[in-house]
């Protein structure tokens, strides 16, 4: 079932991540994901665009805490104090998974998509998080909206960001 909002009824990502892969394949650059909050939605999304094989390398859904510290990398004393609903830990997400998987981008999702809130974070805490060569990128919006909701615009927001550094990174 597709999302509303994209064009003949494809959902808004799959737009954008047409650009991100125009983006990375102008720049011979490729992408790798780690997820936590978007389940592998992030990763559907790029992969439903033809061609993807150019640009990306593959994904980490690490939904389970130890997974984010065991796999990824991220900072086990970080989450023991922050919980994994943090902009830190989706900036090491985005660098761990960038280093896992050899990409030129790292891009993370971490949040609560509901429908009750985590380890003390109200339900539509996202953070977003991209990392390549010239540094890291992180963005913490509040979205609304059933769970399903949350985790579309998680991705929208991360494919975004993911853009917005391409663009950056251009210039």
């Amino acid at each position: 079932m597709n999302a509303p909002g994209g064009a003949g009824g494809r959902p808004q990502a799959y737009g954008l991540a047409e650009r991100a892969h125009e983006a990375l394949r102008e720049r011979g650059a490729t992408v790798a994901v780690a997820e936590s909050l978007t389940g592998g939605l992030l990763a559907a999304a790029l992969v439903d665009v033809p061609g993807a094989s150019a640009g990306f390398r593959g994904s980490v859904t690490a939904y389970a805490t130890e997974v984010k510290a065991s796999v990824l990398g991220v900072d086990e004393g970080l989450l023991a104090v922050r919980g994994p609903v943090d902009p830190v830990v989706a900036r090491q997400m985005a660098e761990g998974v960038r280093r896992l998987l050899g990409a030129t981008y790292g891009v993370a999702t971490t949040g609560v998509a509901g429908p009750e809130p985590q380890d003390g974070q109200p339900v539509g805490t996202v953070h977003l998080a991209v990392a390549g060569p010239t540094g890291s990128l992180v963005a913490s919006p509040l979205l609304s909206g059933c769970r399903a909701t949350i985790r579309e615009a998680a991705v929208a927001g991360a494919l975004e960001l993911l853009l917005s550094r391409l663009v950056d990174e251009a210039r």
